[in-house]
């Protein structure tokens, strides 16, 4: 007597089987009372949190060097202006942002940005917006010749079978190790010497809590493993939940090693200027006056509702809802920015992906759509750019 077995049981049974395989190792996780105390071994004073301060002592250098900064000018009769770049989320509409930096440039209107931020691919575009006009090239190589397997491998089976993801992110570490490498990690020292700063939002998986970066601090450490360090931190931030596994980083905490995991710093905010906790206009006032501020922010998506035929499957739909939540994220990430800069006496400017864009994609990261997206973002500062100076859903000043 034969005996039938029912096929979907028997998958369910390969699966659990595969899944125990799969399934990531044991972790050192943080103990919740020492979230607070865990640092990067050998390192201080290079992160804070995002709904925090920095240290004390990160505050006073950095208002030690605007007063440099400022006193210099006063000898020359000069008003100190101080320039905010914020590089937004946005995946492949990073091409946006990468075609109105250098469109910017060539301008010839584009300020040397006093401290620049960024999440997500904001942070790929970051270093290369800190570092000046001179790195144009490398922009517009990153952001123009890659596609989605210059980004990810594929790896959904394990995925859905207990892993970390649905793909895995060596491809996007390649990436950034070549175009991240030891002579752009000295510029960004050089620059952070200067006074400049250079800040990397991330998001910390097991605090929910977003977590800043201050790469220059890093880079001009001196350490072996700096180089790496902020390779892996530029992946977090990039790192979208789901699609790429978290980036795990080794820290102390009482005396004893742990690690944390790091995501995409845009699931905490697609977009950051510095935490709400932190006063600019107080620090400004300490310098005498003779200070303004400018926050430009480029927003590397679309701002208004986009109509769509979405399908009744559960990708789709799941997937439709997750687009439209980040959209609205955004908004309201920038309409929070508003608020800090309308509080600290700084000019908001904002630039968005026009709605009139319609190129689709055709894969996650299509080459034809982010080359008309570079094209789009170029000839709009290149022709000079009518800043909107308020966000999506406040009327227009």
């Amino acid at each position: 007597m034969k005996c039938k077995v029912n096929k979907s049981f028997a998958f369910a049974i390969v699966g659990l089987v595969l899944a125990g395989c799969i399934s990531p190792p044991e972790r050192n996780a943080v103990p919740k009372a020492l979230v607070e105390q865990a640092q990067i071994k050998e390192y201080k004073d290079i992160r804070f949190w995002g709904d925090g301060v920095p240290s004390s002592t990160m505050v006073e250098e950095f208002v030690a060097q605007i007063r440099a900064k400022v006193e210099r000018n006063r000898k020359q009769g000069k008003t100190t202006h101080l320039s905010i770049l914020s590089l937004s989320g946005g995946g492949s509409d990073g091409a946006f942002g990468a075609g109105f930096l250098v469109g910017w440039s060539e301008a010839r209107t584009r300020p040397s940005f006093d401290v620049v931020t960024g999440v997500s691919t904001g942070s790929l575009l970051a270093p290369f917006a800190f570092l000046g006009s001179a790195y144009d090239q490398q922009l517009k190589t990153v952001f123009t010749t890659i596609t989605t397997r210059d980004i990810l491998e594929k790896d959904i089976l394990r995925g859905l079978l207990g892993g970390s993801a649905i793909a895995n992110s060596r491809p996007l570490f390649r990436l950034i190790s070549k175009y991240f490498d030891q002579s752009i990690m000295a510029a960004v020292a050089r620059e952070h010497r200067n006074g400049r700063r250079l800040y990397i939002g991330t998001t910390n998986n097991d605090a929910q809590r977003p977590v800043i970066w201050d790469i220059g601090a890093i880079a001009e450490s001196g350490r072996p493993d700096a180089l790496n360090l902020i390779r892996k931190i530029l992946l977090a931030s990039s790192s979208v939940p789901g699609a790429f596994p978290p980036v795990q980083l080794i820290v102390h905490a009482d005396g004893k090693q742990y690690d944390e995991l790091h995501v995409d710093g845009g699931v905490t905010g697609q977009v950051f200027l510095y935490p709400g906790e932190f006063k600019l206009a107080a620090l400004t006032r300490r310098l005498g006056g003779g200070v303004t501020q400018t926050a430009f922010i480029i927003r590397n998506g679309k701002i208004a509702p986009e109509w769509k035929k979405s399908k009744a499957e559960l990708f789709s739909a799941a997937g439709r809802a997750i687009s439209t939540l980040i959209k609205y994220q955004a908004n309201g990430d920038l309409i929070k920015l508003y608020g800090i800069t309308r509080r600290d006496g700084i000019k908001y400017r904002l630039v968005h992906i026009p709605a009139s864009f319609d190129v689709p994609a055709t894969e996650l990261f299509d080459k034809k759509q982010m080359n008309a997206l570079y094209n789009v973002g170029y000839r709009l500062s290149r022709n000079g750019y009518r800043w909107v100076t308020t966000p999506p859903g406040l009327p227009v000043r």
